[in-house]
């Protein structure tokens, strides 16, 4: 299996690893990783992986071997591996810190959208610098310059955010953990991620990668709200830096 260093390190910008397999589609898994692999509305992280040598392979896309045990390094179109990459390969690893960063602070901001709604979760997505959840809320008329007050006051709040983990039956036993109805926490290893916001301000589970501080995430604001559906509302935030 993949060790994944981004979940206890979100910050983690470079790592040293060793190149287990090279699929026969040209995918990269290594032994442990920094990178994101795509999932949960998140993007797989892009980056590059650089050899002894100091040549750099430019990867597009990170994500999850078919049986998830493992991640995939996808390079970018056109590339050719050199000939001797192969597995027992030494390189480090480099995410692009830009992109990753905003995708963390959107995805910070999402979870405390999902504070600001206190409806159950439909869908979401995370992109560079933008994010939108989807929501089953009754019908209602919601002002997005009150939601964004409100969003932005839990930002200004500066509040920790924090990592703990459970056993899948103790979250089978407090499904009120669970605020997304479309994708179910991965289950199945024993155990599952929650991310903490302050001491009680968000619980959940999550994959994905966060800022440590709520005030990373800087000025945030709610740029459309459309309806998808009888009840189905669809909620865009901006980071606006």
């Amino acid at each position: 299996m993949t060790e994944h260093l981004y979940r206890d390190d979100a910050y983690l910008r470079s790592s040293e690893a060793t190149v287990s397999e090279i699929t026969p589609e040209g995918g990269i898994i290594l032994d442990r990783t920094c990178f994101y692999p795509n999932g949960g509305g998140q993007p797989g992280d892009c980056g590059s992986l650089e050899l002894e040598d100091g040549t750099r392979i430019p990867i597009a896309t990170t994500v999850y071997s078919k049986d998830r045990s493992q991640i995939v390094h996808i390079p970018a179109e056109g590339v050719e591996l050199p000939q001797d990459l192969g597995a027992g390969t030494s390189l480090t690893a480099h995410i692009d810190w830009e992109t990753r960063y905003k995708r963390m602070r959107v995805h910070t901001a999402l979870h405390l959208l999902s504070v600001v709604l206190p409806f159950p979760v439909t869908g979401g997505q995370i992109s560079d610098g933008t994010g939108r959840l989807d929501f089953d809320i009754p019908e209602a008329t919601l002002d997005k310059e009150e939601l964004t007050v409100k969003l932005q006051d839990l930002i200004a709040g500066d509040y920790a955010v924090t990592q703990e983990w459970i056993t899948d039956e103790e979250l089978e036993s407090n499904p009120g953990l669970v605020k997304t109805m479309s994708v179910k926490p991965p289950m199945g290893s024993g155990r599952v991620r929650l991310i903490r916001i302050g001491e009680d301000v968000d619980l959940q589970p999550c994959g994905g990668t966060h800022v440590s501080q709520t005030a990373q995430i800087g000025k945030a604001a709610i740029t459309k709200i459309e309806k998808k559906g009888r009840q189905n509302r669809r909620v865009r935030i901006q980071l606006e830096d």
